[in-house]
């Protein structure tokens, strides 16, 4: 099986770059799984769960904000938040929680929240 390149960047770091067999991405139209040869596509995020699959194993990451960008090099993730899943808990967790909810009480566009919707509701079942 032909590997995928792969990158997933946030403004502090890069959480991930290598290879993988797919990703499935958290697309504001729906989630959609990237493999090798995929055809080009551009999409935003909506929050939810990246999951990195290769040689049989996932990475779960929680993602908020940012684009997805499939080329023919590969697949590069830019988000605004990237939490490993076992790292939604305790303070961590609380803060995403709460940024979610103030976020969610402003309102803003339809699409805005659209968004901060799906980041209480991905959130809720941490």
């Amino acid at each position: 099986m032909a590997k995928l390149p792969f990158s997933l960047v946030t403004p502090e770091r890069e959480y991930a770059s290598g290879e993988a067999d797919s990703v499935l991405v958290p697309g504001t139209e729906g989630l959609f799984e990237v493999q090798a040869n995929h055809a080009p596509l551009m999409s935003t995020l909506s929050p939810g769960i990246l999951v990195i699959r290769n040689a049989g194993t996932e990475r779960r990451l929680f993602v908020r904000g940012g684009f997805a960008d499939v080329n023919p090099e590969g697949l590069t993730v830019l988000a605004e938040v990237a939490i490993p899943e076992d790292e939604l808990k305790g303070d961590v967790l609380g803060r995403q929680k709460q940024a979610a909810q103030k976020a969610l009480s402003e309102g803003g566009t339809p699409e805005q929240v659209l968004e901060q919707q799906r980041a209480v509701d991905v959130l809720a079942g941490y």
